[in-house]
């Protein structure tokens, strides 16, 4: 029985170490952005010790099927429990190393741990692949080699020791069975506390970084698919009865007159909109960014109407899709437009617009079945779809995700000088989503981690000068409304925390020939983001727009003014005069703005997610 306890003990200390072997890991691949975010050695040393309770919460559930097996091998000899030891314990960690170096690709781009919407990623790993960059990709093999060379070796020469013959004494081994089940659901649990232990245990620093690292991956997707993807026939956002909530945010809506200004010199404008891949305020001067990145798009500011309130709804594009064709807003563990049975209960701009006489396109140098935007787009019936595998490859250079802007902006110029007008035409740019291949020589020297990512910006942005320099000898270009919105924000040079409204910010521009005058120029402040253009452009065309029920007129004076970004488990909420951030998955704010701050604010934060929710279970 003494080898078998010691056996056990020597286990549960090697899953202990391995943790702290791949959180080391961590930490050294991302040491310059400890370094940007203001991690001191101290602050990320102390991730250890406040990991240390999750993670043996997590040993403890690893160690239940060696439990049992070491209770067998206390009652009789079979040389088939070793191996069978051996080998489970070889699958937990290759497993546990997937998921480490899966979080060190993940965080450079989502700021988050492996979650439920990476996991959904994972169906189509050649999207996975291609938004990775090869050196990044191929490092992440080698670090997950290591790790598991190196942790399978220590776990056979080190600490597992075959269990020789041994006497069965059943007094014993009853004590092993009742003691170690005790032991191991107690700290499964985190202790003897009322509510049993979850992430937030591990919560210890205002740098979120911090407090990612010192979670036990494990531990974090367990809870992921257990609360989100095996969990979901509810509502996990339940802070009011249903109907008080849905009053709320009816409350929220409600208008003193509904009215629009007209912006537009026509109501049946070609409309060419721009879906600008993962642009941040901060690449733009107007909105607080440092000049130069993007000196074409602040040309076309000077001509048009630049919303400087725009929050993004989401994080994904997929989420950015729904927001800006279907007026849906993003929502907490998954994305509408992955699934069909559910987009297909969403209002369309597309479908709208397609009754009055316009044709319709939509173009993407890329492979429309990632963040599955491919069936939601075929669902609004666009009457040309155009995707990378549509180019013809002697006339255009590919990167790693497919063609680069300047190409497929050139293509949607030939393909509109044969359009019949009236037309709406979406483009979807790809070369300022990483892995930042764009064929062009790098301009800015600055930037730190996101160097590449704003040298990407600046192609795009150059792009976009020869696009417009090009749409003004057309023919339809004097009747033509350009929007430019982003579909989502990104880290920027500055490294605001995830769960900040700075992070989100997003660029929205209206620019055109067909803008009246005296609206040329103009910032435009009323609070919004995607979400809002379906309302927006079918008020502009005075076609009725109500069955958009989350979108709002940004032209209407009496429009409500609130901003809303859904996270993976919580949400943003701003007002004129307070705005908070919730984690509902840990169940705390990760902060608060306090000038004239009430519990109506947060009310109507949280009953807005929880109603968007119940909307999205309802489809």
């Amino acid at each position: 029985m003494t080898q078998i306890i010691k056996s056990l003990i020597k286990q549960f200390l090697f899953w202990m170490t391995f943790f702290a072997l791949a959180r080391l890991v961590f930490i050294l691949y991302y040491i310059p952005t400890l370094k940007i975010d203001g991690a001191g050695f101290s602050d990320t040393i102390a991730s250890f010790y406040h990991a240390l309770r999750l993670d043996a919460a997590t040993a403890s559930y690893f160690m239940a099927i060696p439990v049992v097996l070491l209770l067998l091998q206390s009652l009789w000899y079979l040389k088939i429990f070793n191996l069978v030891n051996k080998i489970y314990s070889g699958i937990v960690i290759f497993i546990y190393m997937l998921i480490t170096c899966g979080e060190i690709g993940l965080y450079e781009e989502w700021k988050t741990k492996l979650n439920c919407k990476a996991l959904l990623y994972l169906r189509n790993p050649d999207e996975v692949f291609n938004s990775t960059d090869n050196w990044t990709f191929t490092l992440l093999v080698i670090i997950a080699m290591a790790i598991f060379s190196l942790s399978l070796w220590a776990y056979l020469r080190l600490f597992y020791r075959n269990i020789t013959r041994v006497r069965p004494h059943y007094l014993y081994s009853f004590l092993f069975l009742i003691i170690t089940s005790a032991l191991g659901m107690l700290t499964m649990r985190g202790g003897l506390q009322e509510i049993p232990i979850n992430q937030s245990e591990s919560y210890y620093s205002d740098i979120n970084i911090l407090n990612l690292t010192a979670t036990n991956n494990a531990f974090n997707v367990y809870i992921c698919i257990h609360e989100n993807l095996l969990n979901i026939n509810g509502n996990p956002f339940n802070y009011y009865p249903i109907e008080e909530a849905r009053k709320t945010v009816a409350d929220i809506y409600t208008i003193e007159k509904d009215t629009t200004i007209q912006i537009l010199t026509t109501r049946r404008p070609n409309i060419v909109m721009l879906m600008l891949e993962s642009w941040s305020a901060d690449l733009i001067e107007s909105l607080g960014g440092e000049a130069g990145i993007t000196p074409e798009f602040k040309k076309l500011e000077s001509e048009g109407i630049l919303f400087t309130g725009i929050l993004s709804s989401g994080s994904r594009s997929e989420q950015g899709m729904a927001s800006i064709f279907g007026g849906f807003p993003a929502h907490p563990i998954s994305s509408v437009t992955v699934q069909p049975d559910k987009h297909n209960r969403l209002p369309s701009l597309i479908h709208d617009i397609e009754k009055v006489g316009y044709s319709t396109s939509f173009y993407f140098g890329g492979q429309l079945i990632y963040g599955n935007i491919k069936a939601y787009i075929y669902y609004n019936n666009f009457d040309r779809i155009v995707e990378g595998k549509d180019f013809d490859d002697d006339e255009v250079i590919f990167g790693k995700l497919g063609v680069h802007d300047e190409f497929t902006m050139k293509r949607v110029l030939d393909d509109l000088e044969n359009e019949k007008e009236p037309f709406f035409t979406a483009l979807f740019t790809l070369s300022s989503h990483s892995p930042y291949d764009q064929p062009m020589e790098d301009v800015f020297d600055w930037g730190e981690n996101e160097n590449r990512y704003i040298n990407s910006a600046y192609y795009t942005d150059r792009c976009l000068g020869e696009f417009f320099e090009g749409a003004k000898s057309k023919s339809w270009y004097d009747n033509t409304l350009f929007i430019l919105v982003a579909d989502h924000s990104h880290n920027s040079y500055r490294n605001w925390s995830y769960q900040s409204v700075e992070y989100h910010s997003i660029p929205m521009l209206f620019y055109g020939e067909v803008i009246k005058p005296g609206f040329r120029g103009i910032g435009w402040g009323q609070p919004g983001s995607q979400v809002d253009l379906p309302a927006t452009i079918l008020a502009q065309m005075d076609l009725p727009h109500e069955q958009f029920g989350w979108s709002r007129n940004m032209f209407n004076p009496y429009s409500p003014k609130f901003r809303y970004f859904g996270f993976d488990n919580g949400v943003i909420w701003t007002e004129p005069h307070a705005s908070f951030g919730y984690n509902a998955g840990l169940g705390y704010y990760c902060w608060e703005l306090q000038d004239d701050f009430d519990q109506q604010v947060i009310k109507n934060g949280k009953s807005y997610m929880q109603a968007v929710f119940e909307e999205y279970l309802s489809y």
